[in-house]
């Protein structure tokens, strides 16, 4: 593996693994929602302002996180 990638992958993992529920979440195909619940590979999305859409999904799907904000 060359060291960009690596580096990338490295990123990517730290990040997954800060993940925390009420994180907002980008998945890689392109759905924003809200960590519920989160098991070893295993993370629960609730998507929409209904709540009733929750699809559970692997953690390597999940593009990037955004920790909600602090008052």
């Amino acid at each position: 593996m060359i060291r960009p990638q690596k580096k990338e992958t490295q990123k990517k993992n730290a990040m997954l693994s800060e993940l925390a529920t009420g994180d907002t979440v980008l998945t890689t195909s392109g759905f924003y929602g809200t960590v519920i619940d989160i098991t070893d590979d295993t993370v629960i999305v609730e998507f929409g302002s209904n709540k009733n859409c929750r699809i559970p999904m692997q953690k390597s799907a999940i593009a990037a996180v955004e920790k909600p904000e602090e008052a």
